[in-house]
């Protein structure tokens, strides 16, 4: 049934269309028409119906008008390129403040219609020129003359101005000059203006200088400041130039020997040249005033003993003054001089070389007023010490708190105050067979780095050069087996050693109640417990996780951390893990943020340290205490403490 039916269907389709003639209204067939063939859609009308696209001015300056003579008005030509994008009539306004004289298309007139503003009607689309004949004023003040240039809305301004002589000076505003000529009975001037800007052309006759002719004189004042180095010493010299007649294009500078010119700084310097022992700077513009550049190289000279000082002179001056400033690099001093054309003086006269120099063997010499080439020199005597080893690194208090169990087995958690410049770990010794538990750094968990023995690397931080290191907080914990305690016996127990000295030490030490203790004589004493005296404790202290100060008392601490409590719905959000440090102080968080921050730290997302941190380890002190001091603790030296045990019966 349903091949049948297709088979009708398909005979029905390939049936020929009948033929004959189909009759419809005209609006119909027009309504048909048009849908069969739309038109297309007709264009977005421009955005302005013309546009005045560049200004050309051709102006020409009377000899009778020029320079005083006399006139008022300077006369040129205009030509304003203008497209006209719109059919039917279109205002185009022309630069206001132009006095047209006559206005043409094509070499047709052209009718100007009054404003404000003045304009022009255009019936024709595409590019057009308007030719203008105009007239300017022009202006005249402290022997100068000017002509300004309304502006106009054109992308381009160009304007030509010729004057009717030579040696004059000019100078343009709201633009600049492109192309200059200039020739004993004519000067030309080519400049481009900005849009919307008025250009203003300005001039005068050009003042004639004789400086160039006269023969060049200068003084010089050489300030130079040398620093001795074990193995190159470091020189640089401001050399400064006072111009008394003539015209300086450039200054040559006589090198010591053996000095390697690096590199010559001024405003005025374009190029410098070094030809032997002479350096040859060569100057932008001619200089009749003052100028100044900085010298700066390098030589080799003996570290210690007889030192030639290099000098740098300036051979061509008739006066040089200056001086000299010499520093000693490194752990040494100048014992004694000999000087030729030098004055020994004090360091300040030399502050514009010897500013932000800081060794504390600096001497200065001031040269003798003379000509450049008058015969200077300088000797000094160089006495090197051996540099002493000092500490870049230190342990400003060890603080420790040790559980000590019937059974043997003795829990230790140890909190050094550290002060670090320069050192990158901190290595400590653990006692024998002991086990690490876990290691914080600042605040933040660390995981220990394995060296040899039983020795572990904690990686510190490092305070910023030149300024005093600030000190922060080391912790670990760990675990050491020693002998089980008997009725009566004896006890020797060690602590980690640090290849730091400790300044002072300080040890909390539990045991069980069911055992009477007595510490043996040694490095260690028994008192009461005066409390941290490190500022990083104490801050430690107040975040719970450092010892707090005592209250007196014998040898229990006031403030020993506790777990926190779960927070309740309405408390705030816990303080963030180990390792995560925020860059922004932390603030309440929404409950649906919350949960973000949640998700993203669980999902591995927020960690900043590879691998697992260690958890914290909560301290248990248990039982009663004993409290014990020491002091001046050397490098890799392990302290320790002998304790004699009797069971209570």
């Amino acid at each position: 049934m349903f091949v049948c039916l297709c088979a009708a269907i398909n005979a029905r389709a390939q049936a020929p269309a009948p033929e004959g003639w189909v009759v419809l209204p005209v609006d119909e067939y027009r309504a048909l028409r048009a849908r069969a063939n739309p038109e297309a859609p007709s264009p977005s009308p421009p955005p302005v119906d013309a546009t005045l696209t560049r200004v050309d001015y051709d102006l020409r300056v009377d000899a009778s008008t020029s320079l005083g003579a006399g006139g008022d008005t300077v006369s040129g030509r205009a030509l304003l390129t203008i497209d006209v994008l719109r059919d039917g009539w279109v205002k185009v306004p022309i630069p206001a403040g132009l006095m047209v004289r006559d206005a043409r298309i094509d070499g047709q007139p052209v009718a100007l219609t009054e404003g404000p503003p003045a304009h022009v009607l255009l019936s024709r689309t595409g590019r057009v020129v308007l030719s203008l004949d105009i007239s300017l004023p022009l202006g005249a003040a402290a022997g100068a003359e000017s002509v300004a240039l309304p502006p106009s809305p054109a992308a381009l301004s160009r304007a030509v101005l010729t004057l009717p002589r030579g040696g004059v000076d000019l100078t343009v505003s709201g633009g600049f000059v492109s192309e200059r000529s200039e020739s004993a009975s004519e000067s030309k001037w080519t400049a481009l203006g900005r849009a919307n800007q008025t250009m203003t052309f300005s001039w005068k006759r050009r003042a004639e200088d004789r400086r160039a002719e006269q023969p060049l004189r200068f003084r010089a004042r050489v300030a130079s400041a040398l620093g001795l180095g074990e193995e190159v010493s470091i020189m640089s010299a401001n050399v400064r130039v006072e111009v008394t007649q003539g015209l300086a294009r450039e200054i040559t500078v006589d090198l010591p020997a053996g000095l390697i010119v690096n590199q010559v700084n001024g405003a005025t310097v374009a190029d410098w040249e070094v030809k032997g022992a002479m350096l040859r700077v060569r100057l932008l513009d001619p200089v009749s005033t003052e100028l100044s550049f900085v010298v700066q190289g390098e030589t080799r000279l003996p570290a210690d003993g007889d030192v030639n000082v290099p000098l740098i002179r300036v051979p061509a001056a008739e006066r040089e003054t200056g001086g000299i400033a010499i520093s000693v690099l490194g752990a040494g001093e100048i014992e004694k001089h000999q000087m030729r054309g030098l004055d020994p003086a004090d360091v300040s006269e030399l502050a514009d070389v010897t500013s932000g120099r800081e060794s504390p063997s600096t001497v200065a010499f001031r040269l003798r007023p003379g000509a450049g080439a008058d015969p200077r020199s300088l000797r000094v005597a160089v006495k090197r010490y051996t540099p002493q080893a000092v500490l870049i690194a230190n342990v400003e208090e060890a603080r420790y708190r040790a559980l000590a169990a019937e059974d043997g087995l003795f829990l230790v958690e140890a909190h050094y105050a550290v002060r670090n410049n320069q050192r990158s770990f901190l290595k400590i010794t653990l006692p024998a067979r002991a086990t690490i538990w876990s290691a914080s750094v600042a605040g933040k968990a660390v995981r220990p780095g394995v060296a040899e023995g039983q020795s572990v690397l904690l990686a510190l931080e490092k305070g910023r050069a030149g300024e005093d290191a600030p000190t922060f907080v080391v912790r670990i914990t760990y675990l050491q087996p020693i002998e089980a305690w008997t009725d009566q016996s004896r006890a020797h127990l060690q602590l980690p050693a640090l290849d730091l000295p400790i300044s002072r030490t300080g040890v909390e030490f539990y045991h069980s109640p069911r055992y009477r203790v007595e510490l043996q004589p040694g490095t260690f004493r028994v008192e009461s417990d005066p409390g941290v005296f490190a500022e990083a404790l104490r801050e430690a202290s107040t975040r719970g996780i450092g010892f707090g100060l005592s209250s007196g008392g014998t040898g229990a601490f006031a403030q020993i951390p506790r777990p926190p409590s779960p927070p309740s719905p309405q408390a705030a959000p816990a303080p963030p893990p180990a390792g995560f440090a925020p860059s922004v102080p932390m603030m309440p968080a929404a409950p649906a943020f919350q949960t973000l921050i949640d998700r993203y730290r669980n999902e591995g997302g927020g960690r900043t340290v590879r691998g697992a941190l260690p958890v914290d380890v909560a301290f248990p002190s248990i039982g009663p205490s004993l409290f014990i001091a020491s002091e001046l603790t050397s490098e890799t030296q392990a302290p320790s403490f002998d304790v004699a045990i009797q069971r209570i019966k």
